[in-house]
């Protein structure tokens, strides 16, 4: 067994207002995705996404199933999507090899039974995986960054010069509930997703790397009229329930991979919040 995934329950707002730091990062922050030979995440019953990361170093690893999913497999009820966060690497799927080089992302449908990942003589694989539930077997299929739906926003004089790259979208390709992508913050620029919003009809979670290892992100969350923040290193991720905003501002330029899952796939659904409101 090489698959280890940890449930969190659904938090209500009222309650997060109580919680002290440690609290706020035992609920949403995820600080260790990355281990040796093993797949690590953590099922969360915000619209029952899957988060978690994907880290082949001396042995190929298979995508089991997990008690949570009450499956024989992990993807008979189930999509996948994954994006990688290292160098150039192979995915067998169902006997199907796909290379995927850096910032290239793979979907795989429901119904998928055999994937498997492979390490690099470097022991350098890095794999980062959201999976949603799914009630139709929709193809496998890789999306590059020149395949993706990309939009520049922002201006370096506001500090959220970036580019966004929607990989894993429905003008993309089509996908039961899981949506993905990743933005790239230029640099001098350090604010991502500004202004702030909500969005009740999906959760979201943000997956922060490109980030040194002496610098660090400060992540924003909680109700727009009662935030509260989370400072967050490489190589980790939190989860953003429907009723909190999501944004953060890093020492340095970085990049994050954005991934929701729950009742549109409408991209542009956002509940704005003016920078003047938060409080």
């Amino acid at each position: 067994m090489h698959t280890f995934i940890e449930t969190r329950y659904s938090n209500h707002p009222g309650d997060v207002k109580q919680y002290d730091t440690s609290r706020l990062r035992e609920h949403f922050l995820m600080e260790n995705l990355f281990v040796k030979d093993q797949i690590n995440g953590v099922y969360t019953l915000n619209d029952r996404l899957i988060v978690g990361g994907i880290h082949p170093s001396s042995k190929s690893i298979n995508l089991e199933t997990v008690d949570q999913l009450k499956a024989q497999f992990f993807l008979e009820r189930r999509e996948i999507g994954i994006i990688n966060v290292g160098p150039t690497t192979s995915i067998d799927v169902d006997g199907t090899t796909y290379e995927l080089a850096n910032k290239e992302a793979l979907y795989i449908g429901q119904g998928a039974k055999d994937v498997v990942f492979h390490p690099l003589n470097s022991g350098d694989t890095f794999l980062y995986f959201n999976s949603a539930p799914a009630h139709h077997a929709y193809p496998t299929k890789k999306v590059g960054k020149d395949d993706a739906e990309v939009v520049t926003l922002g201006s370096l004089e506001n500090s959220n010069h970036r580019t966004i790259y929607k990989l894993l979208v429905n003008s993309v390709v089509p996908t039961c509930q899981l949506q993905m992508g990743m933005t790239e913050l230029k640099p001098g620029s350090v604010w991502n997703t500004m202004p702030a919003h909500t969005h009740d009809r999906r959760m979201e979670a943000y997956f922060y790397f490109d980030l040194e290892a002496d610098q660090a992100v400060c992540h924003y969350m909680g109700q727009p009229e009662e935030t509260r923040h989370i400072w967050m290193k490489n190589h980790q991720a939190i989860i953003s329930p429907p009723w909190s905003i999501h944004s953060g501002a890093g020492t340095s330029n970085y990049t994050f991979i954005w991934g929701m899952a729950g009742e549109n796939l409408d991209y542009g659904d956002m509940d704005i919040v003016a920078p003047t409101n938060l409080k």
